[in-house]
């Protein structure tokens, strides 16, 4: 399997604004063949230790069954439509792929 973690920042930080990234995250990220954990989220507030980064808004975390389906999920039209329709919205995005 392979994770992959973006993690957004936005130039915006308002809550309507984080609310909207993690709807556009479900709208055109999820159902895609091969994933098999979705999730899209804003920051857990309460949790500042030391270790703890913060910098972000809005994290998104799909685990995809191959390496293959996590590929093919780049180009997707759904895909590439969410990164024209969102990018000017985006201060920093930062993007963590892992196996697993």
């Amino acid at each position: 399997m392979l994770a992959h973690n973006v993690f957004f920042t936005l130039f915006d930080s308002s809550p309507e604004a984080i609310q909207a990234m993690i709807d556009q995250c479900h709208k055109y990220l999820k159902d895609h063949p091969g994933v098999v954990f979705f999730a899209a989220g804003d920051l857990a507030e309460d949790l500042a230790r030391p270790v703890n980064d913060r910098m972000f808004h809005v994290a998104l975390h799909v685990i995809f069954d191959t390496r293959e389906n996590h590929d093919a999920y780049q180009t997707v039209p759904a895909h590439l439509e969410f990164i024209e329709n969102n990018k000017a919205k985006w201060k920093q995005v930062r993007v963590f792929d892992s196996n697993c």
